[in-house]
């Protein structure tokens, strides 16, 4: 739990009310039986009592086709299929912060999570997400969670997003073990609100990001000639040069 000092500055933000916005996509496929999704709504409360304005999105509502590699994405900017990845993607690029929840499947993220991931292949290579902030969350039989949890935090910093430390509970047969982790989870949320106000660094994620940057320059410059604003914006930064 956080101590008095952190307590303090919340307290302080939270009388700081400015408009900010923090998206929550759970990979669960149980809808509102999912406990994941309980966790996840948690937090978004916690950064809602922050001051932050919250949406929450269910995988398992949407049609997300599995990436083909067809690179039509890294050449265009757009993907082949029709689905319903575009109109999520506006919304994920727009938030202030992301929280990206999933149970644990065989050690891993859901399927619906995977899916939804592969296709953030050209986000990644152009980082869409920089200078923003996220956090995950897990929920597990006994084991997995926080495997899961760096995962998705690492996935975000992929996307150039820094990431606060996230939260994952084991529930086995405990009914109870998913209450007992409603006051954390909703501190994160709080948490999350604070790092973003503050601009909170985190310099290893910081080097992390660059030395990515670095290498997915070069997918951006190879692919200038037919994504020549993307380019130019890259060069606007000063991440190629």
């Amino acid at each position: 739990m956080p101590g008095s000092a952190t307590m303090e500055k919340i307290q302080v933000w939270e009388q700081r009310r400015d408009p900010l916005s923090i998206l929550g996509i759970q990979g669960s496929p149980r809808g509102v039986k999912s406990r994941t999704r309980m966790l996840l709504q948690w937090v978004l409360a916690g950064a809602a009592d922050a001051g932050a304005e919250t949406e929450l999105i269910d995988l398992a509502d949407l049609r997300i086709e599995a990436c083909i590699a067809c690179e039509s994405c890294s050449l265009t900017g757009r993907c082949v299929f029709s689905d319903d990845f575009p109109l999520l993607y506006e919304r994920l690029i727009r938030a202030d912060g992301v929280v990206f929840g999933s149970p644990v499947y065989i050690d891993n993220v859901t399927g619906q999570m995977k899916i939804f991931i592969d296709r953030l292949a050209d986000a990644i290579h152009y980082q869409v997400l920089t200078g923003k902030y996220g956090c995950a969350v897990a929920t597990t039989w006994n084991s997995g969670g926080g495997g899961v949890v760096r995962y998705l935090n690492h996935v975000l910093n992929y996307l150039g997003a820094f990431t606060i430390p996230g939260l994952h509970v084991a529930l086995e047969s405990d009914e109870q073990a998913i209450y007992r982790a409603e006051v954390a989870a909703e501190m994160l949320g709080k948490v999350l609100v604070q790092a973003i106000r503050t601009r909170m660094h985190f310099p290893d994620q910081e080097a992390f990001i660059e030395q990515n940057r670095a290498f997915f320059g070069s997918i951006v410059t190879e692919n200038r000639e037919w994504r020549p604003e993307a380019y130019d914006e890259w060069v606007r930064q000063g991440w190629i040069r």
